[in-house]
């Protein structure tokens, strides 16, 4: 007995001797690492509270989290002031890392379903391709039956959502030329940002199998194009293919369409980088720090969600704290205020009984504002209030539901004059069906009906990628959607003209206007609420309890304690010959500034001046009619009225 005992000790030595050589094998060009084999062996499996699991292909984010997570001894991911910036505790709280466990999307998945019941396994399986891809991928690879959402409620790995091999092992010939979620994977290297020649790759293969090396595709963001552009094919109302396709969304390719592309690409915004030098795994004292190093914060635009993730995250199994999520709402807040849209507020002219507001918007996202799946919509709001808070003027309000205020039914138009405080200029893409009705089922959408979205920079309709990037319902009256004053396209702007009714109020006003997002509208989930099934009913109860107020993107404001004068002759400033019959006007004044030429309606023209003596000669457009004249002069802004027969 004894003799078997002594048998059984030496045998278990020798297995834990093997195990350590191996690692030891794995590091030994590097003799001076700071922990013994046996303490990182422990390290690599404190994961703070990820899953780890291995599959076939994949391995969980969890795995990744042992060297990449939060180092204890505060060497390795940690910035030049002290700051923890390790990947896996910034990934955890993103939409990103929760996009399988997204209550929003499973609800929508079941209603697609509902809608078009013969259509569950194609349904079930192009959803989980960009939400669940290690999952749904996994199969597909093992030749197995298509993966389904009954599949990922009991999927470890499906459930990881877009986790890190979601994008550092994609294959670098596919990336960036497949897309609607078909991802291809290399099955034996992991890709990153740095050099070969820069890293030591013996360790990350020891622990999880894979040999890491550099990937193009990872710095010019080509993984991100597989499901940030997807089409779908369209069904009739009776579930039959149309042969026909709809662009879901199509973010990549707006980027492409776009003076952004090849400049800054996705990274640039959703993964700031440090220029810092960061030491990427824990453990390694011995590692020397890489720059630049990104920073993993994956922040889009979409608080509502993330707050409601939060607010259910022990309900919906989400590894992430409290805290996590503050600081990726935080995140996404400053990604909105600061790198969405560009909000200027200008008062073109005032009346007792009307002021003329222009609001313009300039898109700086990069694509599309808003981008991505089509429940996403902005909108603007204009207030006109007086110094004892009274409100003169209010357009874009919500209501108790969260509802735009006077929102038509089925859809509200694009507008480039507003005129009635009922009209609310709404940013958006409305899908259409077979039958040009409005629709929110994704494989009954054919074409959109309105898509009225800013555009980023340098966006053209002569592109080649527009036509996955289409303009809808901007009617060609709206000559500055995307054009400047000159009528050139590409400034990724638009202006609205707003005439605000004073009702003879003549007195100081303050002019505030804001752009608000709203990534799950109300309206949107009507369709989807007149269906019942466990996770429509899961996501419409913490949707009811949710607060729906939009989220502010840009604001703006101008006091006014004037009323503009019209006229021929106002005060020292003369303006001649008018009317005009060839369209040349004289400005005489030696102070004045022309600011701008607008149409009766409030739109900016284009104009052609010259100086001339003491003033200036201006060229109005050619088509007759009436023009506004916006001139400063003595430090006052004066509307002066033209007639070009």
């Amino acid at each position: 007995m004894g003799q078997r005992r002594t048998l059984s000790v030496l045998l278990a030595m020798a297995g834990v001797v093997l195990l350590f050589a191996g690692w030891t094998s794995a590091t030994e060009h590097e003799p001076h690492r700071y922990h013994s084999a046996l303490e990182n062996w422990l390290f690599k499996t404190d994961n703070g509270g990820l899953v780890v699991q291995f599959s076939t292909y994949f391995v969980t984010g969890g795995r990744c989290a042992g060297c990449h997570g939060g180092d204890s001894l505060g060497v390795a991911s940690v910035d030049s002031t002290g700051r923890d910036v390790n990947i896996a505790d910034d990934w955890r709280s993103t939409m990103m890392a929760n996009s399988a466990r997204d209550p929003f999307f499973r609800a929508k998945m079941e209603h697609e379903v509902l809608v078009n019941p013969a259509h569950q396994t194609a349904i079930e399986n192009k959803c989980t391709s960009c939400h669940a891809p290690l999952g749904m991928h996994e199969e597909r690879m093992l030749g197995h039956t298509p993966f389904t959402a009954a599949m990922l409620d009991t999927s470890v790995i499906g459930q990881d959502g877009v986790s890190c091999l979601s994008c550092h092992q994609q294959d670098p010939d596919s990336a960036g030329r497949s897309f609607s979620g078909e991802l291809h994977f290399d099955s034996a290297r992991v890709y990153g940002p740095y050099a070969d020649d820069d890293i030591v790759p013996e360790i990350m293969e020891f622990f999880v199998g894979w040999r890491p090396g550099f990937g193009e595709h990872i710095q010019d963001s080509r993984v991100c194009a597989g499901c940030h552009t997807l089409i779908t094919g369209t069904l009739d109302l009776n579930g039959t293919p149309t042969g026909d396709s709809f662009v879901e969304q199509a973010t990549w390719h707006e980027w492409k369409n776009s003076d952004y592309f090849g400049v800054e690409g996705c990274r640039g915004c959703h993964m700031p980088r440090l220029q810092d030098s960061i030491i990427l795994a824990s453990d390694y004292a011995f590692l020397s720090g890489h720059s630049p190093f990104g920073l993993h914060h994956l922040a889009g635009g979409n608080v509502f969600m993330l707050q409601l993730l939060k607010e259910h995250k022990d309900q919906l199994g989400i590894p992430a704290t409290d805290v996590q999520f503050d600081s990726t709402i935080t995140r996404t807040m400053a990604m909105l205020q600061q790198r969405a849209v560009d909000l200027e507020l200008e008062l073109v002219g005032r009346t007792p009984d009307t002021a003329y507001i222009d609001v313009k918007l300039t898109d700086r996202a990069g694509h599309k504002f808003p981008s991505g799946y089509p429940s996403r919509r902005a909108f603007v709001q204009v207030l006109a209030i007086t110094p004892l808070q009274d409100t003169l003027y209010a357009n874009g309000l919500w209501d108790n539901a969260f509802e735009v205020v006077g929102h038509d039914s089925p859809y509200e138009p694009h507008h480039d004059v507003i005129t009635d405080q009922g009209q609310v200029q709404i940013y958006e893409m409305v899908m259409g069906d077979v039958n040009g009705d409005v629709t929110t089922t994704l494989e009954r959408a054919l074409s959109p009906l309105k898509d009225n979205r800013l555009v980023p920079i340098g966006f053209s309709t002569t592109h080649s990628a527009y036509d996955t990037t289409l303009i809808a319902g901007v009617p060609a009256s709206d000559t500055d959607f995307n054009h400047d004053a000159l009528g050139d396209e590409g400034n990724g702007g638009d202006i609205v003209h707003y005439h605000v009714a004073l009702d003879g109020y003549d007195g100081p006003v303050q002019f505030t206007a804001r752009v608000f997002f709203q990534p799950v509208p109300p309206a949107w989930n009507a369709e989807m609420f007149s269906f019942s099934g466990p996770r429509i009913d899961t996501f419409q109860t913490m949707y009811a309890n949710a607060d729906g107020t939009p989220t502010l993107v840009a604001i703006d404001s101008l006091s006014d304690d004037r009323t503009a004068i019209f006229g021929p002759d106002a005060g020292h400033v003369r303006i001649w010959p008018n009317p005009t019959t060839d369209g040349i006007v004289r400005i005489d004044a030696h102070d004045a500034e022309l600011l701008g030429v607008y149409t009766a309606d409030g739109r900016r023209c284009a104009m052609r001046t010259e100086r001339y003596a003491d003033g200036w000669r201006l060229t109005l457009p050619r088509t007759p009619g009436i023009y506004l004249l916006r001139v400063r002069s003595w430090g006052h802004d004066i509307l002066y009225r033209v007639v070009r027969h």
